[in-house]
């Protein structure tokens, strides 16, 4: 009796197990992005590969001052507009907003949505090579 009371026991433990499907903080394979500085993005910038550069802020903050050749997708939006701004979910795309904030929570939002190479370079405060406004 003992026997089959462990063999029941295992077979609850196995299938809860299987039942998990999501990935874990742990599973190297789980999408996440990348947290990098103004630096090392400033450096992927200028590396030769593709990439988009996402502002994340309000319309009025990105006419005021912006990274040249930086796209518009506010945060609030970005779950609607990432399919059809941002196609191609494997492309690179670095993240920013005004402190670092809503780059976070944008760059967890696009992760979510299945994009697979996004970096989180933070605030524009922090941009020391040069803005454009209007």
């Amino acid at each position: 009796m003992k026997r089959i009371i462990s063999v029941f026991l295992i077979c609850i433990g196995i299938a809860a197990l299987a039942g998990c499907g999501g990935k874990s903080a742990a599973d190297p394979e789980a999408a996440v992005y990348h947290k990098i500085t103004a630096q090392q993005a400033k450096a992927m910038m200028d590396d030769g590969k593709q990439y988009t550069l996402v502002d994340v802020r309000t319309e009025a903050e990105y006419k005021d001052k912006r990274i040249d050749g930086a796209i518009l997708i506010p945060v609030d939006v970005i779950g609607a507009q990432a399919a059809a701004k941002l196609p191609d979910k494997s492309a690179r795309i670095l993240v920013y907003c005004r402190s670092g904030n809503r780059s976070a929570t944008a760059a967890n939002i696009l992760v979510d949505l299945g994009y697979t190479d996004v970096y989180d370079m933070g605030g524009i405060n922090s941009w020391t090579y040069g803005t454009v406004s209007g």
